[in-house]
């Protein structure tokens, strides 16, 4: 791995662990074993480093979900699949932890990876929502942006109350009532 790829990893891994203010240049520095002229040789400071590292997490998250949403089966196997992903929910979301950072949300640069993945992830799964109901198999007159919408906040609030719980227990609460409404939606 060359320094800006070290670097790139350095800062995703710390700023999950830190969030943006807690990430200092020098702790990334140090993480990837690269010098200071190293990093600003590659980027124009934190927020440039900070931005490429979440558009990276950003990036991951969304080809992982797109695996699932577009692997085989019904629609109702590829929601759950999705819902059922295994995740690190005591670390918190990867992307949506960052919504919570008062700089990121200021800044539109830091922002719009998460803007961006959480337009794309409601998108995305209301597409699969559609599908199951062409197909038949989820009942018709359910909006799906609002079902999709629903399935987002539920994973995100359960990162929340699993962090909050100290335990893994109320997400996997969280996802297993969205489980019911969706089967609960099925023909």
């Amino acid at each position: 791995m060359d320094a800006r790829e070290r670097l790139v990893v350095s800062a995703q891994e710390l700023l999950h662990e830190r969030g943006y203010v807690g990430t200092s240049p020098r702790a990334v520095q140090e993480r990837a074993g690269a010098g200071q002229g190293s990093m600003y040789h590659h980027f124009t400071g934190k927020a440039d480093l900070a931005r490429t590292a979440l558009r990276r997490t950003a990036d991951t998250e969304r080809a992982g979900a797109e695996a699932l949403l577009s692997g085989p089966g019904t629609a109702l196997e590829r929601l759950t699949a999705y819902l059922l992903r295994p995740r690190d929910v005591l670390r918190g979301c990867p992307v949506g932890r960052h919504a919570l950072d008062p700089d990121v949300v200021a800044d539109p640069g830091l922002r719009a990876p998460l803007e961006e993945t959480f337009d794309w992830l409601q998108r995305r799964l209301a597409e699969v929502v559609a599908e199951g109901q062409r197909a038949g198999e989820l009942r018709a007159g359910v909006d799906p942006a609002a079902v999709a919408a629903a399935l987002v906040a539920t994973v995100q609030g359960g990162y929340v109350l699993a962090r909050s719980a100290g335990h893994p227990e109320p997400f996997a609460q969280a996802t297993g009532g969205a489980l019911a409404l969706l089967t609960a939606l099925a023909r």
